[in-house]
C-alpha cells in the first residue's frame, strides 16, 4: 500500500533555504572578523561550524516534513545544496567586499603574506617575489570568487558525509 501523503519539501528546498541562511551568516561573520582584525585568527573556523549547523538543520527540516525519513543519499544531496548556495552567497559577498567595501583587500593580503614570508627567514627575495606573483594570480579575477564557491561546496560535502551518517533514517522497505 502506497503512502498517499505528498510532501512539498524536497531536498533542494531544504538545501536552498538553509544554504541562504548559512551564506548570510558566514558573510556577517566575515565582516565582523575583518572589522575586528581577527580574519587570520582561529575564530575564522567558526564559519565551518555555521556550515555544519546549517546542514544539520536542513536535514532535520527535511525529515520533519517527510515523515521523519531521509536516506543517506538525500542527506548528501541536502548538504551539497547547502554548500553550493552558501558558496554562491559567499562568492557574491567576496566580490562585493573586495570591489566596493575594501578595495585595498588584495594589496593588504599580499603585504601580509610578504611580511610572513620574510619573518620565516628561510626564503630568498626572489622566492618571495615568485610566491607573491603566484598568489596574486589566484587572488584576482574570477579565481577568488570561483574558489569561494568550490571551497564551500567541497567542505560542505565533507561535512555532509559525516552528518548524514548520523541523521539518516531510511523508510522501511515493506511499509
Amino acid at each position: 500500500m502506497e503512502n498517499s501523503s505528498t510532501s512539498t519539501v524536497t531536498t533542494a528546498n531544504a538545501g536552498v533555504r538553509y544554504g541562504l541562511l548559512a551564506g548570510i551568516a558566514s558573510a556577517i561573520l566575515s565582516l565582523v572578523l575583518y572589522a575586528t582584525n581577527l580574519e587570520q585568527s582561529p575564530v575564522r573556523w567558526v564559519s565551518m561550524l555555521v556550515l555544519a549547523g546549517a546542514i544539520f538543520l536542513a536535514q532535520q527540516f527535511y525529515k520533519q516534513n517527510n515523515s521523519s525519513f531521509m536516506s543517506y543519499g538525500q542527506g548528501l544531496g541536502i548538504g551539497a545544496m547547502v554548500g553550493a548556495i552558501s558558496g554562491l552567497v559567499s562568492g557574491v559577498y567576496t566580490f562585493v567586499y573586495t570591489q566596493f567595501i575594501n578595495p585595498d583587500f588584495m594589496a593588504t593580503a599580499l603585504n601580509k603574506a610578504r611580511t610572513d614570508m620574510e619573518a620565516r627567514g628561510n626564503l630568498s627575495d626572489e622566492q618571495i617575489e615568485q610566491g607573491l606573483q603566484m598568489s596574486s594570480k589566484f587572488m584576482d579575477g574570477p579565481f577568488l570568487y570561483i574558489g569561494a564557491i568550490l571551497g564551500t561546496l567541497f567542505f560542505a560535502f565533507l561535512l555532509a558525509l559525516v552528518i548524514s551518517a548520523f541523521t539518516k533514517h531510511k523508510r522501511p522497505e515493506f511499509e
